[in-house]
């Protein structure tokens, strides 16, 4: 886009008697597609580095509100998750849960730690498309902006032969585990497109206003999405389901500035996966948990949660409509008979 085209755009957007359809259309645009970035200079005779997003080193997700569904279990990825966005400097995130066994205990947590971060717990189903659009409303009635939505709530599935699955366990699944995550890029996308006047809504950054639609959605799938014997048929179908949804919405949400993507963990210890670390201790096998994997261990949610900050992050300005397999590296080959690749 050429700088004529910016300062149309620009102008256009300040227009009062431009109609509310092309306006809107028009907001909906991301900033770097109606702001050209600086020129950065050169260093002698070869052109400094653009960049897009903001230095590392600090609060990667400064200032951006928040909400995460999943968040009940003291193992799992989404209690981990809020931890990283907490530590990173978010200004506010919802932990959410169908069951709300911990979610209190996890916002005392969250709260002596970060005592700067606003966090909210609420109880109800992320399959729920009602009650996914009213968490979301809340947000924006008392933030005026969400920026990142970690869709992260899942169950295991049935854990049985297809052939002894009834129709109805097999749609409980795909509740869960898909139309939760549908309802929430639903509903996260259109909250992200909402931009503030300097009227309404706390600032970005420094003072300033959210200017531009813009934004982060996650959902979490599994590598049993990607290939078989990683999980049940219900459960393995329903996590397919979850790395298509992302793809087929990024592009949907074209030229907005809203990110879509999924990550794919292999064997990590949560809550779901408690018993299986349980056993192997008990018998003395914990060194044998994840021998699959080329690093040839299991993971801790935490690991998951780095990768959930970094998508989160303006750090990942330009990954969208990915699966993410964070997986030891299990999915990066075909199993094979060791010393027997000859």
């Amino acid at each position: 886009m050429s700088s004529d085209e910016d300062h149309q755009l620009l102008n256009a957007l300040k227009n009062p008697s431009m109609t509310s359809v092309s306006k809107t259309r028009l907001q909906a645009l991301s900033e770097q597609l109606v702001v050209k970035p600086a020129d950065p200079g050169t260093f002698e005779d070869i052109p400094r580095i653009r960049r897009i997003a903001g230095d590392s080193a600090g609060a990667r997700v400064k200032d951006k509100v928040v909400i995460i569904t999943g968040t009940n279990s003291p193992l799992g990825i989404g209690r981990a998750s809020a931890h990283q966005f907490a530590h990173n400097g978010a200004r506010a995130i919802y932990i959410c849960d169908f069951s709300d066994q911990h979610l209190s205990v996890h916002v005392r947590e969250l709260q002596s730690l970060y005592p700067t971060v606003e966090v909210h717990a609420r109880q109800f189903d992320a399959g729920d498309e009602a009650a996914v659009a009213a968490v979301v409303d809340e947000c924006l009635s008392r933030y005026g902006r969400l920026d990142i939505y970690f869709a992260n709530a899942g169950v295991v599935g049935t854990n049985k032969h297809f052939g002894e699955v009834g129709g109805e366990e097999f749609m409980k699944t795909m509740r869960t585990n898909v139309l939760s995550v549908f309802v929430a890029i639903k509903y996260a996308a259109a909250a992200m497109m909402r931009t503030t006047t300097s009227e309404e809504g706390e600032g970005e950054g420094e003072g300033g206003k959210k200017k531009f639609p813009c934004g982060s959605i996650i959902a979490t799938s599994s590598v049993a999405g990607l290939r078989s014997n990683a999980g049940s048929t219900d459960y393995s179908a329903s996590k397919a389901a979850v790395r298509s949804l992302v793809q087929t919405t990024a592009y949907q949400l074209s030229g907005t500035g809203i990110r879509v993507n999924a990550i794919m963990p292999g064997l990590i210890e949560t809550g779901m996966t408690a018993p299986l670390f349980t056993m192997a201790r008990a018998r003395g096998t914990e060194g044998k948990v994840g021998q699959l994997n080329p690093l040839r261990r299991g993971a801790v949610a935490d690991e998951v949660a780095r990768v959930a900050l970094f998508l989160g992050s303006d750090e990942a300005s330009y990954v969208n409509g990915q699966g993410w397999a964070v997986d030891g590296g299990l999915s990066a080959g075909h199993p094979v008979v060791p010393g027997k690749l000859a």
